[in-house]
């Protein structure tokens, strides 16, 4: 809800001001038509001045991310998050006073969009670990599909709070949903429950037996992660006394976790896809269909919208499938057509546009929710940590952190392609999206081969049942 009002915002920075009228006391040229534009943003280069305010927070953010995930495993949740709220909020509303103090300097919105970044760190890390350790592998996907709508939600929160205000007063825009955000970081402080320990619960079982299959289908005694999974071990060290805590895992431990990597680097350009969208969608509306600001905000909420059942819908299926690389590589692999479909074809009528919206956010998000939630938990309690939680925060990092490096990317290539035009930031979503689904290919065909070799299993024990009648 923090992060979306700037891409609404954006349009009102910089905008057409011949259809305006100028106000007499203006001090600016009777001719002039950037005189309603929020200076520093009334350059030619606005755009790439906007994309150096975005790329200012995703930079930090993927940087500090890496950092975050090594204090979540070692500091008590409930602080962390609710520190790291509080201060989201306050930086947030910093950028909205901006338009009431009348600043006009490149430097103070980009050195706010830094400190944003680096606090809100504290969040993913924290809430999937939260999550986690809440709800075992069983039915994860589905669970954490469901609760990862909240970043939809959140996306449509900003929108249309960020739409009420942005033609008038923008700074508001901002001012409310920083305000939000720090109130609901006292409700953390006050409620949040880290563990099911604490509240006489037990904890959840996070290893199945088709996990046994998929893990164990290459090789089970000499696999090609076996290797990775000593090193692993030797990493991750267990107290001898049964009261002890286990000790966190280190970076680099959690790097030899089996596909940890591989994720990692799908993440990448999975979120650089996602979050082009969710910079710059508002404004690839209003420049292309030519609705308003608030028009053109309401609308790319769709996107989220499809997002939201692209996340259930992915966590539904890789449940079902025990396959979480093979559903995010299908919906990958949908995802590239339906783009280029919704660049030359979405605009033709509304219609169309609202269904193409909604296609698009549910194949492009879907991957991209099930990553940084059900994939993340699960290899933080991968079976080769033998039952040590404490690699949950730190896996979580590096794959958020990974995709955020993307994340930066995205926005920062749309500013300085779409002056070339809009097909051509398409062209570069849909080579992302390709090599996000190019990068899963060794896990997806791990998982073929534990489903042959459950399906041959128990064709054996449906001959050994009748040979035995």
């Amino acid at each position: 809800m923090s992060r979306k009002p700037i891409s609404v915002v954006k349009s009102r920075l910089h905008h057409n001001c011949s259809e305006m009228i100028q106000p007499i006391s203006d001090t600016h040229r009777l001719n002039d038509t950037t005189w309603c534009n929020w200076a520093p943003f009334d350059q030619s280069n606005y755009k790439e001045l906007l994309g150096a305010v975005d790329n200012a927070f995703l930079v930090a953010y993927a940087i500090g991310m890496f950092i975050s995930g090594i204090f979540g495993e070692r500091l008590p949740l409930r602080y962390y998050l609710t520190a790291g709220m509080l201060l989201s909020g306050l930086f947030t509303s910093l950028f909205g006073l901006g338009y009431f103090w009348n600043i006009h300097a490149l430097w103070y919105f980009v050195l706010i969009q830094i400190c944003n970044g680096l606090v809100q760190t504290t969040g993913w890390p924290s809430v999937v670990t939260c999550v986690g350790n809440w709800f075992g592998k069983g039915k994860r996907g589905l669970i954490m599909g469901i609760w990862n709508s909240h970043t939809s939600v959140g996306n449509i929160l900003g929108s249309l709070i960020a739409g009420i205000w942005v033609d008038e007063q923008w700074g508001l825009s901002f001012v409310v949903p920083g305000i939000i955000t720090a109130v609901m970081g006292l409700v953390t402080f006050f409620f949040l429950i880290e563990y099911p320990e604490d509240v006489d619960c037990s904890p959840p079982q996070h290893h199945g037996e088709l996990e046994e299959n998929v893990d164990n289908a290459e090789d089970p005694g000499n696999g090609p992660h076996s290797n990775r999974e000593n090193g692993l071990e030797s990493a991750v060290t267990l107290s001898k006394e049964p009261s002890a805590q286990p000790a966190a895992i280190s970076f680099f431990g959690a790097l030899w976790i089996p596909g940890v990597v591989e994720f990692s680097l799908c993440l990448l350009f999975a979120k650089l896809v996602s979050y082009t969208f969710l910079y710059w969608l508002p404004l690839y509306i209003f420049n292309v269909v030519h609705f308003t600001a608030k028009e053109s905000g309401d609308l790319s909420t769709l996107f989220d919208v499809g997002g939201i059942a692209g996340g259930i819908l992915a966590g539904l299926i890789s449940d079902y499938t025990n396959g979480r690389a093979t559903t995010c590589c299908v919906m990958l692999i949908l995802a590239a057509p339906m783009m280029f479909l919704y660049n030359y074809v979405g605009q033709s009528g509304i219609s169309i546009s609202i269904v193409m919206l909604l296609t698009c956010g549910a194949l492009v998000n879907g991957p991209y929710a099930l990553i940084t939630t059900a994939v993340s938990a699960d290899l933080g309690t991968h079976k080769s940590l033998k039952g040590n939680a404490k690699a949950l925060s730190t896996v979580t990092a590096i794959i958020d952190g990974t995709g955020s490096i993307g994340a930066a990317l995205g926005p920062l290539l749309a500013g300085l392609i779409s002056p070339t035009g809009w097909n051509n930031v398409f062209y570069m979503l849909i080579t992302a999206d390709i090599l996000a689904c190019l990068l899963l290919c060794r896990l997806v065909y791990k998982e073929i081969l534990g489903w042959r070799s459950s399906l041959s299993r128990d064709r054996g024990s449906s001959v050994a049942l009748t040979h035995a009648r």
